[in-house]
Parts: structure tokens; sequence; C-alpha cells
């Protein structure tokens, strides 16, 4: 080997190894983004109400053996409908829309609670590997079709749960759905829809995301269990089964891949719900940004914020209204 290529050779592995180190780096001296005064704080008051009518839980098995929890609310419909919820929280709030859904004949409804969340998981805020929820909700779903063959299914999510169905859209489980709904869905950090400092609750590891982000992409994904981002849930929202921080892997797995892809992969019937009050999105940037990648339904509910879109009676009529025109089988 000669002089110049011997030096070039030293060169680029100094570069590299000067690379995969500034991303240790990143990832050893990650904290928290300060979010400072909580002005404009998500109101989670819209939750405090009497869950005592909450159907008990139930579990179902995962590809990995384990037993994860989910509440069924049962209905005499020939349409079928997974809630899936959003940060931090779990399947419990669902109850309002869940039970309206069930009891006016619209859909039976399953609300799981998650993996790495609820009352009792094995590892709170952490999955196994990123796309373990997205595996985690095909499991569900084979359970459902197995008992309901011939129910129309319906795939929902609020929040992160949103963009969890979105992400599952664009996977290859996305043609097991007949329909998507989405309450005030998470697109994803980059979306035009999300207001630049969101309601102040999470504060992400930016550092950490990084240097993972850039691990990751060369396939080392050894640090993937470090907290990335922290949910600073306010004491009276606790019930002591929330989730206020998430590993790189679950949060990675818990929002789209690629919003724009995945949104593209919709070309079943879409439901998109925000309130024009949400405090984390801007309502109105939703209808132009979906009408970008794939037809959708979009409605905004005067007056009803980010966690009212689960719980308001305003929305029921515009689920309702959108259940009741889809087909009852598939």
């Amino acid at each position: 080997m000669n002089t110049i290529l011997w030096w070039a050779l030293t060169f680029v592995l100094l570069c590299v190894a000067a690379y995969f180190a500034f991303a240790v780096v990143l990832v050893i001296s990650g904290k928290p983004k300060e979010t400072g005064p909580k002005q404009g704080y998500l109101s989670f008051k819209e939750l405090f109400i009497d869950y005592s009518s909450a159907p008990p839980l139930k579990t179902f098995a995962a590809r990995d053996g384990k037993q994860l929890p989910y509440r069924f609310y049962p209905s005499p419909a020939d349409k079928v409908l997974i809630l899936l919820h959003g940060s931090g929280s779990h399947s419990r709030y669902f109850l309002p829309l869940a039970g309206f859904i069930s009891s006016h004949g619209l859909a039976k409804v399953y609300t799981p609670d998650l993996r790495g969340h609820g009352h009792h998981p094995e590892r709170r805020g952490d999955i196994d590997y990123i796309d373990q929820l997205e595996d985690d909700l095909a499991d569900l779903v084979a359970m459902v079709r197995k008992d309901n063959p011939t129910a129309r299914l319906i795939i929902g999510g609020h929040s992160a749960g949103g963009g969890l169905a979105v992400r599952f859209a664009g996977s290859r489980y996305g043609r097991q759905a007949d329909a998507y709904l989405l309450l005030s869905p998470y697109l994803g950090w980059n979306a035009p829809t999300i207001r630049p400092d969101g309601a102040k609750w999470a504060r992400p590891y930016i550092r950490r995301i990084i240097g993972l982000v850039i691990l990751n992409k060369a396939g080392i994904r050894w640090f993937n269990y470090l907290p990335v981002i922290d949910f600073d849930m306010p004491q009276k929202a606790r019930d002591g089964a929330e989730t206020l921080s998430y590993s790189f892997r679950l949060n990675s797995g818990y929002a789209p891949r690629d919003y724009g892809k995945d949104l593209s992969a919709i070309t079943q019937p879409l439901l998109v719900v925000v309130g024009a009050a949400d405090e984390l999105f801007f309502a109105d940037r939703f209808e132009p940004t979906l009408a970008s990648y794939t037809k959708a339904d979009v409605r905004l509910a005067p007056g009803v914020t980010h966690l009212g879109v689960v719980v308001d009676p305003a929305v029921r009529p515009l689920v309702q209204e959108w259940l009741e025109r889809l087909p009852s089988d598939s």
C-alpha cells in the first residue's frame, strides 16, 4: 500500500471514529430541553371524571408470549374499533367515547394499554425494539379478527395513539384495517400541525435523540433503552398508572416513521377530528396537510381542547355520523 493511500485510509477511519464518538458524547450528555414557564399548559381537568364504570382489564397474547392488557366495550354492531391512547396515559380515559360508541350500537370497542404503559407494565416507558408497538397492535388485530370474522375493523387513536395508527397504516400491516379514525393525531415533530412550543408539557432530550439517530442509522442500538423525553403531568392528573418518561425505542415507535409516506398509504376511509381549541396542534392546518397525502374527512370541533376531543360530548355526533356511513362488513 503506497503512503498516500495509507494516509487517506487513516484519515477516513479517524473521521468515522470522531463521528461516532461525537454521537456517543451527545447520547451521554443529553438532558431534557428546558421548556420555561408553563404558559398555555395542557389542561387535564376534563379527564377528572368518574371511571368506576370502566370495563375491567382483560389480556391478549402478544407474539413474544407476554399478556398485554385491554378493555372491551361490547356491542351488537358488526363494526369493531380499536382505540390507541396518547402519551403518558393508558386506556381508561376513553371511557366516555368508547361507552357512547358501544352503547349506541355503533361498534364494539377495544382500548389497549400499550406496552410500557398502564398499571403493571414489565418496564414502564420502554419496549424491546422500535417496531414492537405496531407488532403488538397486529397481534391484537389478529385476536379481534378471530372473534369478529365478518366485522369491519377500524383502527383509531388519540394524539400519539393517532400517530401510532398512522405508523401502522404505513407498515406491512396497514391493509389489515378497513378504516382509520384519528383524534388530534400527532404526525411528527416536523409536521406543520405542531405548535412550536406545544403545551410545554413534553421535555425532549434533544442532543441525546440526535446522537441516537446517528447511531441507529449505523445499526448501533445499544443505547436505545435510554430515556429521551419526560412528561410533566400535573399531580392531580396522576393515578399511579401514568408513564412520565419514554425510552428512545418507545418514543420512536410511537410516532409515524415519515408522516407523509405513512399518510399516503391510507386509501381506506379516514376521519380526523381535531378540537379547534387544541393546545398542542394547529387545528386549521390538518386539512391542508392531510390533503397533500391522502383523502380524509377532517372535522373541527369548536371550543374543544386536545384532551377534550376524547371526552367532550360535542365530538360524539361527528364520530357517530361517520361510523353510521361506513358499510357494516369488510
